[in-house]
């Protein structure tokens, strides 16, 4: 199996509208949660969560060749 470094800094909308709102959702409650925990680890997963679900683009999906978009996006 070869792993190609270069789809992980490729950037391509791969995140589609459902996985969008989990991620925003996910990454709001994990946000909060981290507020009042002082957890600095749900912290980083809670804004690289929002981050790519606003942006809609997420290296690991393209790492493992996955793409939840819908073909007319």
């Amino acid at each position: 199996m070869n792993f190609d470094y270069k789809r992980l800094i490729k950037l391509e909308i791969n995140v589609g509208e459902n996985e969008k709102k989990i991620r925003l959702y996910a990454g709001s409650v994990l946000l909060v949660i981290s507020l009042f925990t002082a957890s600095i680890i749900l912290l980083l997963l809670g804004v690289i969560l929002v981050g790519s679900g606003y942006s809609k683009i997420c290296p690991i999906n393209s790492a493992l060749h996955r793409n939840s978009c819908d073909p007319e996006e």
